[in-house]
């Protein structure tokens, strides 16, 4: 089961420097914890993974902005080829995005409709994990 998401929101969208993070995570007791983070507390072994998380947003072009980005941890099934019954399990990052426009629209973007919401690789992993996991020693 998945207890926990992190939360980022651009006061300023198209300012990717500019941002706020909430981790939600659930303690070693069970209890629903929050901690929130300014790019200055990002540590710096951990930035790649947030530009990873810049970079699928720009994808959504100038008509759309990103004001808040949930990042859930999730599981997508891998096939193999010719044998239908043999396939494995990857963990990633999903983002829903929640856009606005310059004529005040809202929109939610979600992983189904861009696949590059869909975070693959291990540095996404682990700091969706260093933040949701492991909050308690930090």
């Amino acid at each position: 089961m998945n207890n926990a998401e992190i939360q980022i929101q651009f006061p300023r969208p198209g300012q990717w420097d500019e941002f706020n993070m909430t981790a939600i995570y659930q303690d070693a007791d069970g209890y629903t914890r929050t901690t929130r983070y300014t790019p200055e507390e990002i540590p710096a072994d951990q930035a790649p993974a947030m530009q990873a998380v810049v970079s699928a947003l720009v994808g959504l072009g100038e008509d759309w902005q990103a004001v808040q980005v949930w990042a859930r941890r999730n599981w997508v099934l891998r096939f193999s080829r010719g044998d239908a019954g043999s396939y494995q399990t990857k963990e990633v990052v999903c983002l829903t995005v929640e856009a606005i426009n310059a004529q005040g629209g809202r929109k939610l973007f979600t992983a189904i409709e861009y696949p590059s919401f869909v975070l693959k690789d291990s540095a996404s992993v682990a700091f969706f994990r260093y933040f949701t996991q492991n909050s308690d020693s930090l």
